[in-house]
């Protein structure tokens, strides 16, 4: 092995939730060792495939996938995939030399983690949620360090080996120098009315698509404005199905590539609880209203909006109760200056900053470089 030259490995993905963070670990460690060598293995057909190297940075795919819960006949060819990761996973592994691996979360994390405990190579988890999923406990055995975005992981983990970092977040997010009304004006929409920024995750929200299509003379007729981003795989359905509607206080788009202005923009945002996002409003203080998504492993969205929900840093509402209640929440809400200001003060008090930077000094130690 190298002795100068710090190797690290990171794995996972799935969704932007878990490449967010990986990527910047990564240029955190960059940063403070710019001829680090650092490699990505992800799943082959997941989206990290093509975020990861735009930016910048070298991945490798395994043909990882998950677990079927209702046709579980379709489990033996599973089987068969995470063997053949595991395999996959030891011989990068065992090439690269990495001093420490690095697990973000998703499927690939599983099988390049367990390898290289097994090869004695110091691992470190990045758990992003208030509840552990069952690979990061499995996992958390061979691990050297877990770093945690919320207190009372010890539920779930060894104490000894937690460390609270907080979830790392896009950097440009929180070099923003957008005022609200610019922001509001890059959309074309009145700097002095009220906005809601609505967003369902990286890959969008089918049933929050659903709910505001149903409501869209509502939205239409009201004095608020809405930012409304649908997803790629819905964004040509919502758009026949609103063809000849004026819609001046909607902008429609299937996704966002500049966050920071979007979110400047917004008096008040709508998401999922995905850890990642949570962490992003908190650093920005922004006031949020929750809809959980059901379809993910441990309902753990569901967990994260009550963390912030028992500390009066965020609403929420169910994603069964969309139609009932969403609207009606954005605009008892929007319209309420005092709860606007109090849901922003409170989710303040959660943020932890600087948490790529923590993770990549925890990591040099775990390489004995520093």
């Amino acid at each position: 092995m190298n002795e100068d030259k710090l190797k690290i490995i990171i794995s996972g993905g799935g969704t932007g939730g878990h490449i967010f963070p990986a990527v910047a670990i990564a240029n955190a460690i960059k940063k403070i060792k710019p001829d680090s060598s650092i490699l990505f293995i992800g799943a082959e057909d997941r989206m990290e495939m093509q975020r990861v190297p735009q930016a910048g940075y070298e991945i490798i795919g395994l043909p990882i996938k998950g677990f079927y819960r209702k046709q579980l006949w379709k489990n033996i060819e599973v089987l068969w995939k995470i063997l053949k990761s595991l395999s996959k996973a030891k011989k990068v592994i065992k090439n690269f030399q990495p001093d420490v691996v690095i697990g973000v979360g998703g499927f690939a994390s599983g099988p390049t983690l367990k390898m290289a405990e097994r090869l004695h190579i110091p691992t470190l988890i990045q758990e992003q949620n208030s509840y552990a999923g069952v690979t990061n406990k499995l996992l958390a055995k061979g691990a050297s360090k877990i770093c945690v975005a919320y207190q009372g992981m010890d539920r779930f983990f060894p104490a000894e080996k937690i460390i609270l970092t907080g979830n790392p977040v896009r950097q440009d997010l929180l070099q923003s120098t957008y005022s609200k009304e610019d922001a509001k004006r890059s959309y074309n929409l009145d700097p002095n009315k009220p906005t809601v920024l609505i967003v369902g995750g990286s890959l969008g929200a089918q049933s929050i698509n659903k709910c505001l299509l149903n409501a869209v003379e509502k939205m239409e007729n009201s004095n608020i404005q809405y930012i409304w981003q649908t997803g790629k795989i819905y964004i040509d359905r919502i758009r026949k199905a609103v063809e000849g509607k004026s819609l001046k206080n909607i902008i429609i788009t299937d996704f966002i590539s500049d966050m920071a202005q979007a979110y400047a923009a917004a008096d008040m945002i709508v998401s999922r609880a995905g850890a990642g996002s949570i962490s992003e409003f908190c650093l920005l203080e922004k006031p949020v209203l929750l809809v959980p998504s059901p379809n993910v492993a441990e309902d753990h969205q569901t967990k994260n909006a009550l963390a912030l929900v028992n500390q009066k840093a965020a609403l929420y509402v169910k994603d069964t109760e969309l139609n009932e209640k969403l609207m009606p929440t954005i605009h008892s809400t929007i319209t309420d200056k005092h709860l606007l200001q109090q849901l922003s003060n409170n989710i303040k008090t959660l943020a932890l900053s600087d948490s790529a930077n923590i993770i990549a000094h925890e990591i040099l130690k775990l390489a004995n470089k520093e």
